[in-house]
């Protein structure tokens, strides 16, 4: 499937007839049959039970017995990719799901592979949770190659689903080999991180965090934030912000002091800087390489938090919580080697430019490519255009 000219040969002057999931001709709307099934009544069973976004249970029994492509009821308007589900054979749908599938002249497949680029959005009605009502659901649009010629429609339907399925297949068995390639540098990486951070009674001078840097916060609030700044703005989170002012021109490490990432060292920050007022700042001392501050920080400070908090979560980050995090002191020249050897592991393992994640994000985007390419049918506008 890497000769391109047989994809457009594939589509290349293909009439298309534009319908939608309320024609009747082409399409079954089967949810009448859906009921949902409280947990404390579930009984262990082998049929797969589905909800909106995955397959929530087994369970004896069964609602749709056949092909259906189910389509989330309930979701998010912010979802880049809505909840779009294949089952096959016998399976439990509940109400959080519209239950659908070709008829006659419509593969079933062909249908869901062709929803999953669909952007449900426009669709979509309500607040936080937004839902698909059967109302909208039926204005949904689908591509019906050669409408004229059912038999050669549905020829061009099996032959794209064909090709998807292998491109599912293949991009699935190359993401799963490349996800447990990077689980394993993962478990290296942490076996000779622990290796290199622990040391022998004795072996090297103890202090505590408070005695080897300095700890403080940011003045600024996220609302702060523009565009474009001159400067990277460090806020709670894993994504860096900008501001046209800094605060510090410094070399640190970057905590949240609060919310999902509290406990968690997102950011190592080298030059100008803006910080955030609930965002610490940790600035080693001249006995301590800063990178070897952030590996000890960045591998066991979240663990050390949850320990020492006398709650079952940590929900905020006060300066006294820093102060007592024991830091080893080996040698400068200790340190740098144990941060040379831990930084080639950590940008294997972390970094999305480069190493196995990268891979995994490529490989992902290859599929996307080639299955918006067969699924970009004219349609009608385009048609006028031309």
């Amino acid at each position: 499937m890497s000769n391109i000219s047989f994809m457009e040969k594939l589509l290349d002057g293909v009439e298309v007839e534009w319908t939608t999931l309320g024609n009747e001709r082409y399409v079954e709307i089967a949810n009448s049959g859906r009921k949902p099934v409280k947990a404390s009544l579930r009984a262990a069973g082998k049929t797969p039970y589905y909800g909106a976004n995955n397959i929530q249970d087994y369970v004896d029994g069964h609602t749709h017995d056949g092909e259906y492509v189910l389509i989330a009821e309930d979701g998010s308007a912010s979802l880049e990719r809505y909840s779009i589900q294949y089952a096959t054979g016998k399976f439990w749908a509940n109400n959080h799901v519209h239950v659908v599938r070709g008829k006659e002249g419509l593969s079933s497949r062909f249908l869901y592979h062709y929803l999953c680029i669909v952007n449900f959005i426009p669709f979509l009605s309500g607040g936080g949770r937004a839902k698909l009502t059967k109302g909208k659901l039926v204005d949904i649009p689908v591509p019906i190659p050669c409408p004229d010629n059912p038999k050669k429609s549905l020829e061009i339907q099996a032959e794209i689903a064909r090709i998807l399925d292998a491109f599912t297949a293949m991009t699935a068995e190359l993401t799963a080999e490349l996800t447990a390639e990077l689980d394993l540098r993962k478990k290296q990486y942490n076996h000779y991180r622990d290796q290199l951070l622990s040391f022998e009674e004795g072996e090297v001078e103890w202090k505590t965090l408070g005695e080897v840097a300095v700890i403080g916060t940011g003045s600024h609030d996220t609302k702060d934030a523009i565009e474009d700044g001159d400067y990277i703005f460090y806020a709670r989170g894993r994504e860096p912000l900008s501001l046209n002012a800094f605060d510090f021109d410094e070399t640190a490490i970057i905590t949240a002091g609060d919310g999902a990432g509290v406990g968690k060292v997102f950011h190592y920050a080298q030059g100008k800087y803006a910080l955030h007022q609930r965002a610490y700042r940790i600035v080693p001392s001249e006995m301590m390489n800063p990178r070897f501050v952030y590996h000890c920080l960045r591998s066991y400070f979240y663990e050390y938090i949850q320990k020492a908090s006398v709650s079952s979560s940590v929900t905020s980050l006060r300066r006294p919580m820093f102060l007592n995090f024991p830091m080893p002191v080996p040698s400068l020249a200790e340190q740098a080697r144990i941060v040379s050897i831990l930084d080639k592991f950590d940008a294997l393992t972390n970094s999305i430019t480069e190493g196995l994640p990268r891979e995994i994000e490529l490989r992902q985007k290859q599929y996307e490519y080639y299955r918006d390419l067969l699924l970009s049918f004219p349609k009608p506008d385009d048609e006028a255009a031309a």
